[in-house]
């Protein structure tokens, strides 16, 4: 039964506000007795600007309907909110990759994600503040899933849309096959605690979620409620006869191995060389470049809808 103090604010995705499944949803929803507000995107920041005015519409509830970079600008919209008033994130996942939708055991259809969003409990979970600099600029935004910096976020901003569209997650990992061996490394300096490395670098994953790029586990063991993010450093490898002992690696995520490296931090910073092009990242699989950031745990910032016994939350934690 639906909480009639309950007001949902759907944000969608412009390019599927059209989607016959959502549109049959929502109609399902409503005469089930579910308040809905419908918003939907024309241009880049509508979806933060919607989210950013949810008390405003009366909005106790907010569902990014669209693919993880809808949910990332929601996610942003609604940290402009004081945290006493800021309403729970639900998510209908529309998207070509779903990453975080996924990772959290959620709904994949427009029609049971909905309806799930309209009885799922909230549980606060971390997100991830990025402060970051390029040139004389300066941003600040946040993120809950992940982050990808060198190679992977290369893989992931030129992946062509019509090809993900065609190939779901599968364009992501046939974009890497072919880039693999025209592949350049990424040279900064990492700070975290008390530590201090200077690393030339494949791959750099920050992750509060598990996976990115299609369903690619980069975290394994991250979750979303610990006060941390997980860290995996692929570094650069010489020649083609040190790929298996990589790909080796890269399955069993050793903390200090010859290439990977998998550790747990509350807040790092990157310098990139003076003399390297800024760094090419995705947030949540939105691109930047930027030469310097500095990312931090924002404890518990967020309520977001999650099925019983979520993998990612510490309580569920069957280890």
């Amino acid at each position: 039964m639906t909480d009639t103090q309950q007001h949902n604010l759907l944000i969608i995705n412009g390019k599927s506000a059209g989607n016959p499944a959502l549109r049959e949803a929502v109609e399902e929803q409503r005469k089930a007795g579910m308040s809905i507000i419908v918003r939907a995107t024309w241009e880049g920041g509508d979806a933060a600007e919607f989210a950013a005015q949810a008390v405003e519409l009366g909005a106790t509830r907010v569902i990014a309907c669209g693919g993880d970079g809808t949910v990332n600008e929601v996610v942003n919209g609604l940290m402009r909110i004081a945290y006493d008033l800021r309403p729970a994130l639900g998510i209908v996942p529309l998207g070509s990759a779903n990453d975080f939708a996924t990772s959290l055991g959620l709904p994949l259809e427009p029609g049971p994600a909905l309806k799930a969003a309209g009885y799922l409990s909230p549980a606060p979970i971390d997100v991830i503040r990025m402060t970051a600099q390029s040139g004389s600029e300066k941003a600040i935004s946040y993120y809950v899933n992940m982050t990808t910096g060198g190679f992977g976020a290369e893989i992931t901003s030129s992946t062509p849309k019509t090809l993900k569209r065609m190939l779901g997650g599968g364009a992501y990992s046939l974009m890497g096959a072919l880039k693999a061996w025209r592949h350049r490394s990424y040279c900064g300096t990492l700070h975290w605690g008390n530590q201090q490395q200077d690393v030339s670098l494949l791959l750099l994953a920050l992750g509060n979620g598990r996976q990115s790029g299609g369903g690619q586990v980069l975290a394994p063991r991250a979750k979303l409620d610990d006060g941390r993010f997980d860290v995996l450093l692929v570094k650069d490898f010489s020649s083609a006869t040190e790929l298996p002992r990589l790909l080796n690696e890269l399955q069993q995520f050793p903390a200090d191995g010859r290439f990977v490296r998998y550790f747990t931090a509350s807040e790092l910073s990157v310098t990139t060389q003076p003399s390297d092009e800024p760094w090419p990242l995705t947030l949540d699989g939105e691109a930047r470049r930027y030469e310097r950031f500095c990312v931090e745990v924002v404890p518990l910032a967020l309520k977001v809808l999650l099925p019983e016994g979520c993998s990612l939350l510490t309580a569920n934690d069957r280890h």
